[in-house]
């Protein structure tokens, strides 16, 4: 027969308090003296009480959660591959943690406004960050409104309702076409599909600084299937089937610079000599990769503490500002 699980009544009993100081020790509440939440946290431990988490939140304002949803609909069969994706959710991950809040990795089946505000208003999540705008920001929009607590990492323009932390897109695009200009680049490629906002911004600062050349020069765009490295090699390898090979690129990461970086290799192009190349993001294997990117920086850990930061702020409704974190060109081997 199955002993019967002992209760907070119970271990008040034991430790000769009354429930609510139990209830307190167990919460970390500061009033309780330490020898008294020892003595109950020991008498917990012996009897293997283990507190409801569950019912605890039904009790509190907060769940003490927050759910985290990756743009799984931008990568190829919902599998997401670049690594700045998860440096940024490592970020995000270990500024929940400090703050004491749990983290719930949501999956990509909630496609509106409404299933997201189910979760909240069900006291499932106390709201929503998201790692990527994608084509949603209707729906973002639509969220604030409905007063769901959310923060996008993305780009901010004037029709962006809700708030964003993100890098400067724009200066990073603009870094980008101030190299190639400085470097007399004429037939310049632009890689990624501007429906997304922080992408349309890379672009348009790309454009900006081509547009102080005093030379004759063209812009063409190159878009892959989805987000993925096998993607955009096959994009690029068309691409150069039929044109004549770019003297200068601008990709909207790194894991699709090195895609195209090898669909060049395998024509027998080969950066600085015959091409200049600008990747995105600096993830870890941009310093590694052979040639060594040249690329845009973001700092994914401190993109993870303002995300969760702001999102605190929108929790208690302090209406915090969009922020932007550094954008800094990183010169290297391409």
């Amino acid at each position: 027969m199955s002993k019967k699980p002992i209760t907070m009544d119970d271990v008040a009993r034991l430790a000769n308090v009354s429930k609510p100081t139990v209830s307190r020790a167990l919460g970390g509440h500061p009033n309780v003296k330490p020898k008294t939440r020892e003595k109950i946290l020991a008498v917990a431990r012996e009897h293997g009480y283990a507190v409801n988490r569950n019912a605890k939140k039904l009790r509190e304002k907060y769940t003490n959660t927050i759910a985290v949803i990756l743009d799984f609909s931008s990568h190829r069969r919902h599998r997401i591959t670049d690594p700045f994706i998860f440096e940024l959710l490592a970020g995000v991950s270990e500024a929940l943690s400090i703050r004491k809040q749990d983290l719930l990795l949501s999956p990509p089946t909630l496609s509106d406004a409404n299933s997201h505000r189910e979760l909240v208003s069900g006291r499932v999540v106390d709201g929503f960050i998201f790692l990527g705008q994608g084509a949603n920001d209707a729906m973002f929009n639509e969220l604030v409104k409905k007063d769901v607590p959310i923060v996008v990492w993305g780009g901010n323009t004037q029709a962006t309702k809700y708030c964003t932390v993100g890098s400067d897109n724009f200066l990073g695009g603009f870094l980008a076409g101030e190299r190639f200009v400085q470097h007399s680049k004429k037939n310049i490629l632009f890689v990624g599909n501007t429906e997304h906002i922080e992408l349309r911004l890379r672009r348009e600062g790309l454009e900006k600084a081509l547009s102080t050349a005093d030379y004759p020069y063209t812009l063409s765009e190159l878009q892959g299937e989805d987000f993925s490295f096998s993607a955009h090699y096959e994009a690029m390898a068309q691409l150069l089937k039929n044109s004549p090979a770019p003297d200068a690129i601008f990709a909207y990461s790194d894991t699709a610079a090195m895609a195209i970086i090898n669909a060049l290799n395998e024509h027998g192009l080969e950066p600085i000599k015959d091409y200049m190349l600008v990747g995105y993001n600096d993830i870890a294997q941009a310093s590694h990769f052979s040639p060594r990117l040249t690329t845009i920086r973001q700092d994914t850990f401190l993109a993870g503490a303002l995300l969760v930061e702001k999102f605190m702020a929108v929790l208690n409704d302090n209406s915090p500002m969009s922020s932007t974190i550094p954008t800094d060109l990183i010169v290297r081997n391409t």
